[in-house]
């Protein structure tokens, strides 16, 4: 396996700076905005950026399956697919604000073993492989060893993600947290990752969304599970919570649940 792995590693970091060059490229200058069938933003930059990794993927490894949020999917290798969203956060990357970033994930035997989490505008990229710790920008990072709820922030991106029902129950708990925060896109994960906040929760989350992010937040020393303590796969529904600990997991899905 770990011989196996390193040529698809590298293929996603190649992945990454690619995307990068893409990114940057169209990041704040005027261009198109239009809305797809479920009236999310898409611009050529979303795309063109997909493309690329696409190609790039089915060069380096023909037979891997492909998810992209894009294009869709287009598995035709159970044993490892890789699973991206080009630009989380279209809005933000549209409106000017950094917090974009560019998910890619890679799944084995239905195991995720590589996340990325990258920001172009920023130059933060944080690296998850399985069994070994995360790493921003080169760096071993971890989560915070904060134990306490009430001295917990949460981060969400957008109150927009709820429904009525899973609102009341975000806002249940983040009544319990220190305060709450708004925005980020996936940068709320990479700050978990770094210490920074102690959890997120989400919702309206597809599979490009959150695969990229499990290596990413378990190597850091964190938790991520859906609203019922399971652990994410590409079936999964829409809803995440990221810990930074078991402690405050166990303790953010105690007041989701109820």
């Amino acid at each position: 396996m770990t011989s196996a792995i390193e040529p698809v590693f590298e293929t996603a970091i190649a992945a990454a700076d690619l995307a990068r060059t893409i990114t940057t490229r169209y990041f704040r200058q005027e261009i198109a905005i239009t809305n797809k069938q479920d009236t999310t933003p898409v611009t050529i930059a979303d795309s063109e950026t997909e493309a690329a990794i696409k190609a790039l993927i089915h060069k380096n490894h023909p037979t891997h399956g492909f998810f992209g949020e894009e294009t869709g999917d287009q598995t035709a290798d159970e044993r490892w697919r890789w699973i991206v969203d080009p630009i989380d956060g279209t809005k933000s990357f549209a409106t000017g604000n950094p917090t974009f970033g560019t998910l890619i994930s890679v799944i084995h035997d239905d195991v995720p073993v590589i996340g990325i989490i990258d920001h172009p505008a920023l130059q933060e990229r944080w690296i998850g492989r399985a069994g070994e710790p995360t790493t921003l920008n080169g760096t071993v990072c971890c989560t915070s060893s904060e134990q306490q709820l009430n001295s917990a922030t949460v981060y969400c991106t957008t109150i927009d993600m709820f429904t009525d029902a899973s609102f009341q129950q975000f806002d249940r708990l983040s009544k319990h947290c220190r305060y709450r925060a708004f925005g980020g896109d996936c940068y709320n994960y990479g700050l978990l990752a770094s210490g920074h906040t102690q959890l997120v929760c989400e919702a309206d989350l597809k599979p490009y969304d959150f695969m990229a992010l499990i290596p990413v937040i378990e190597g850091a020393g964190g938790i991520i599970s859906d609203w019922n303590g399971e652990p994410l796969t590409p079936k999964s529904g829409d809803k995440v919570i990221a810990a930074a600990n078991s402690g405050l997991h166990q303790q953010a899905l105690s007041i989701l649940q109820n």
